[in-house]
């Protein structure tokens, strides 16, 4: 059966949900599962804007072969080579073997990489600023490398202001129903999920977003719809969401707040925490998210250190250096470029207190732009009430620096 949405007047969603993919890339969790987005114009020339991955292939078709009511499949625009958008190229091939395939070199390179026989059909191979028209729809193409593979571009239609923002403005889960981002509680429900998935996949690549950012700048006025392939369409509010990837792009915190992670065997450095968290709370900043790094997830320990300005590092001692799973975390934040944030330390040990000063190593030595505060809590073996005035001093450290 088929499942579409309007988006304009002769332009549609075409693409479908997923809610049995456990882990996004086979590395996230995504327990509100994900939409694949494809994109379908009726002009005088028929075109199917990306697809979808190849699970979801059967309900592109439905959707398409609906739309179409006999029409031929005139044209492919291909913005992104990833297989959870290109995994359906070959079957759409297939189909439609008089259609024509536009896209740029790099990504053409990708589709014979993926074995997909693209050459036995005609294609047109487009270059930054190129336009194209379909009949009464004209579109241009600007290039979006590292965006987060080197091959993307966007498609901007400049007769009705539609960008195909490829995975750009993207966010996990599955759409359901609601297509659009003003039908739903974007950020009750969404705006986490928005983040995660920006933070995650292409937080490395900020500056290739403010490149894109940059180029979009001078068509803003002109910009009506946001189109990514993944979560919801944007036609109301578009700055807002605008805003919110300037500021992940360029490592400024969300929100002032602070995230404490810990890395507790015992429990020990957990009550650490939790009596800073308290502390912090007592003082007027409850704006605190605490979390067990052992039990949560990297992607959303991630998602959090970009959205708040202030971070707690508390980590037991372990074999004489840093717990395994905080020192993780340490190495993912450092991939993903997590920066221009102040930390605290909190360190805990038996025999041998050193993950403080290894974790103080790390942030100075291997990161951008971190600001490590004096003031740290040094406990041995387990909280007692000698150390309530080192967590207070902390706690006041901490909201001084803000």
């Amino acid at each position: 059966m088929y499942s579409v949405r309007t988006v304009t007047d002769d332009l549609y969603w075409v693409g479908a949900n997923d809610h049995r993919l456990a882990l996004f890339e086979n590395a996230y969790p995504i327990p509100r599962g994900v939409s694949y987005n494809s994109y379908l114009l009726l002009d005088e020339k028929t075109v199917l804007f990306d697809t979808v991955d190849w699970s979801a292939c059967r309900q592109l078709l439905e959707n398409v072969n609906h739309l179409l009511s006999g029409r031929p499949l005139d044209y492919l625009v291909i913005n992104h080579l990833e297989p959870d958008h290109a995994g359906s190229i070959e079957e759409i091939l297939l189909r439609w073997p008089n259609i024509t395939v536009i896209s740029n070199e790099k990504a053409f390179m990708l589709m014979r990489q993926f074995g997909f026989h693209v050459d036995e059909h005609a294609t047109v191979q487009v270059k930054e600023g190129d336009t194209f028209s379909f009949g009464t729809h004209t579109v241009t193409f600007v290039f979006a490398p590292m965006v987060h593979w080197p091959e993307v571009m966007v498609t901007f239609d400049l007769t009705n202001g539609v960008l195909f923002s490829a995975d750009a403005f993207g966010t996990f889960g599955a759409l359901d129903g609601k297509l659009f981002a003003d039908e739903v509680n974007f950020d009750r429900d969404w705006l986490d999920d928005a983040r995660r998935y920006l933070t995650n996949i292409v937080g490395k690549y900020g500056p290739h977003i403010q490149l894109l950012l940059k180029k979009a700048g001078g068509i803003l006025d002109q910009i009506k719809f946001i189109c990514p392939l993944h979560g919801p369409v944007w036609r109301e509010d578009l700055m807002y969401f605008i805003r919110k990837y300037d500021l992940w792009s360029r490592y400024l915190p969300e929100e002032k707040g602070v995230l404490i992670a810990y890395a507790s065997m015992y429990g020990n450095t957990e009550s650490v925490a939790q009596a800073l968290a308290a502390r912090l709370c007592d003082k007027g900043m409850t704006n605190v998210a605490l979390y067990d790094v052992s039990s949560t997830h990297v992607s959303q320990l991630i998602s959090e250190s970009f959205k708040y300005s202030h971070m707690v590092l508390a980590s037991v001692t372990y074999n004489l250096g840093i717990y395994p799973a905080m020192h993780n975390l340490l190495i993912d934040m450092k991939a993903l470029n997590v920066q221009n944030r102040t930390v605290a330390i909190v360190e805990n040990g038996s025999w041998a207190v050193k993950s403080g000063d290894l974790i103080s190593k790390f942030l100075t030595d291997e990161m951008k732009k971190m600001t490590v505060l004096n003031e740290r809590i040094s406990i041995a073996s387990s909280l007692g009430a000698d150390k309530a005035s080192e967590i207070d001093t902390l706690a006041d450290a901490i909201l001084a620096s803000m």
